[in-house]
């Protein structure tokens, strides 16, 4: 099934043939911020040194002292309120729940106590000697200060360093505490507190601190950040995707996607997802890795147009990952919860609609989904509940739901409330919306987590949001391959493959063999050439440079870009390619 990989890891915006905007290793960065210090020409200089939530003080205040030579450092986490009183008002939002949690809508400030602020501020207003003052950490901007720096981490790191146990949840130290748990409090609190923060700051930072790599260290002045994510939102380009094992997880990413074969399993890939990815700005030969949710901050217009930024403001709404089950296992079977359910319980404004295209599949493989006709909800709910009691009692499948043969390039339509799971043998690009933590299992095959421990079960929640009309006949009409024409010319033609009506996503398909004319239309569109070797994608105009694409991986193209064409190239040239394409219906 799988093919000889061309797939693009590390996939970078060229911004600059010159590597002098970027200050690489804490010699050159403490040269730039000497540097800046001395222009201002002040007895008094403060620098603050924000941080998101995951930076690791150890990485970056010594050097920062060596290299300053700072009268005094002011740590930001001192005026913070003590650890109890922020356990406290985080778990309002947190709960008691192992997965779920309700957005909060707390401020950065409110983790803060003003006697602890002020008794900092004191200490700056007292200081005497030459060197600057730096005030470090998460909140340092509150104050005021001469030099803004912003130490950023993309959230897949900062993941990995709770894996690793190398840091805490924002305000407390809880090094020892499950890594999940950490993960959904930082979802749930920190991240959402330091995100608000974040947007108030992008227009004042002086410097951006890489701190993504824990050895290299990389510094942009500010203004070369925005010039660049202003540069990123007028030009096709490609996230940062990254990869991680799965309980079903498979074999066939390691071909594709060139991974390390002598891993288990992959399951996972994160092909679209800005809220976590990152993005590589290419300096030369110098690239820095900035969190891909600052360009959604910073230029959320240009990036996702006026109709979708109105809607869903400063949030990227389509997420396009890959489900790899090839030599792996079923995945859970599973619901998304209704608007109103996410919208009451969680916070959540929209909900996880989804689909799955069949990127490649085996022989055998298949899709549950939608309810088998004639089922009765109430012993439905009964087996599923034996099923977690006892491993004697297996929960019967395909009793109950509707198991569907799968081939390549199938599209399968989920919108929420539906009853599904990918099968064995396949290799599934999903698309969907954004909010992916919010997935309702019902039923996990008997089988252990990664951990060793079983996954957790939610069914009060899967229950409340199973449609039980979406039936055999239904699901058939509605939600397996729905494919119409649209539109054809030379050397290629276009298909609506859904999604459903209920879903805000619409998916067109082309096939081509020339140059295919596509347009923005006003929106953010997400692409993956789901057939073919290679593509390009140009301006008409010369816009924007050209970008080449590789089998199997996702693109974005912002509104702002206007007319595109996607052609075979290189050693696609001779084939017949094909895109999936998504964007918001407006």
């Amino acid at each position: 099934m799988a093919r000889k990989s061309n797939y693009e890891r590390f996939p970078a915006v060229r911004i600059s043939d010159s590597a002098e905007a970027c200050a690489l290793g804490w010699d050159a960065i403490g040269q730039r911020l000497r540097a800046a210090i001395a222009r201002l020409g002040q007895k008094r200089i403060v620098v603050a040194v924000e941080c998101y939530p995951g930076v690791i003080e150890q990485d970056v205040l010594p050097s920062l002292r060596e290299q300053l030579q700072p009268t005094l450092i002011v740590r930001a986490e001192d005026g913070m309120l003590p650890p109890e009183q922020i356990d406290a008002l985080a778990q309002r939002d947190v709960t008691d729940d192992p997965v779920f949690g309700h957005l909060t809508q707390l401020q950065l400030a409110d983790l803060f106590d003003a006697d602890r602020s002020s008794a900092n501020a004191i200490k700056m207003r007292q200081a005497s000697g030459g060197g600057p003052i730096i005030v470090y950490g998460t909140g340092a901007a509150f104050g005021e200060y001469d030099i803004l720096v912003y130490a950023d981490i993309a959230r897949w790191e900062a993941q990995m360093r709770f894996r690793r146990n190398e840091i805490s949840n924002l305000g407390v130290e809880n090094r020892d505490l499950k890594w999940s748990l950490q993960y959904k409090r930082a979802f749930f609190v920190d991240w959402r507190v330091c995100d608000r923060h974040k947007k108030l700051l992008l227009e004042r930072i002086d410097f951006v601190l890489d701190t993504n790599s824990r050895v290299e260290p990389k510094l942009l002045a500010g203004d070369t950040f925005r010039d660049a994510l202003r540069q990123t939102a007028r030009r096709p380009f490609r996230v940062v995707p990254f990869f991680d094992p799965a309980p079903w997880g498979g074999q066939w990413m390691k071909e594709v996607c060139d991974l390390d074969r002598a891993a288990t399993n992959y399951g996972w890939c994160f092909d679209c997802v800005p809220e976590e990815n990152s993005l590589l700005l290419g300096f030369g030969d110098v690239r820095v890795e900035v969190p891909s949710i600052d360009l959604v901050f910073y230029q959320p217009r240009e990036l996702l147009g006026d109709a979708v930024h109105a809607r869903f403001g400063t949030e990227f709404p389509i997420r396009f990952d890959f489900l790899d089950t090839v030599g792996g296992g079923n995945l859970s079977l599973q619901v998304h919860p209704l608007t109103e359910y996410i919208q009451d319980k969680f916070g959540m404004h929209y909900t996880q609609d989804e689909s799955y295209y069949l990127l490649d599949a085996g022989d055998d493989a298949y899709v549950y989904l939608g309810l088998r006709d004639g089922i009765r909800p109430s012993e439905m709910a009964i087996d599923l509940e034996l099923a977690q009691k006892s491993a004697n009692d297996p929960f019967p499948a395909e009793k109950y739901v509707n198991k569907w043969p799968a081939k390549r390039h199938d599209h399968f339509l989920i919108p929420a409330g539906t009853v599904h799971c990918s099968g064995a043998n396949s290799m599934v690009l999903e698309i969907s919306a954004t909010p992916y933590i919010f997935t309702f299992k019902m039923w996990d095959w008997g089988r252990l987590g990664l951990d060793g421990i079983p996954r957790p079960i939610h069914l009060e929640h899967a229950l409340a949001n199973v449609q039980w009309d979406r039936a055999t006949d239904w699901t058939r009409h509605n939600l397996v391959n729905r494919v119409e024409p649209i539109a054809e010319g030379d050397g290629w033609r276009e298909e609506r493959t859904g999604l459903h009506e209920r879903e805000f996503i619409e998916t067109r398909r082309h096939w081509f063999d020339k140059r295919v004319p596509h347009n923005s239309t006003g929106g953010v569109n997400v692409l993956n050439l789901v057939e073919g070797d290679e593509a390009i994608v140009e301006s008409p105009t010369g816009a924007f440079p050209p970008l080449i694409v590789h089998y199997a991986e996702t693109f974005i193209v912002p509104a702002a870009a206007g007319d595109y064409t996607v052609t075979p190239h290189g050693a696609g040239a001779t084939q017949t390619c094909a895109t999936m394409k998504a964007y918001v219906r407006t």
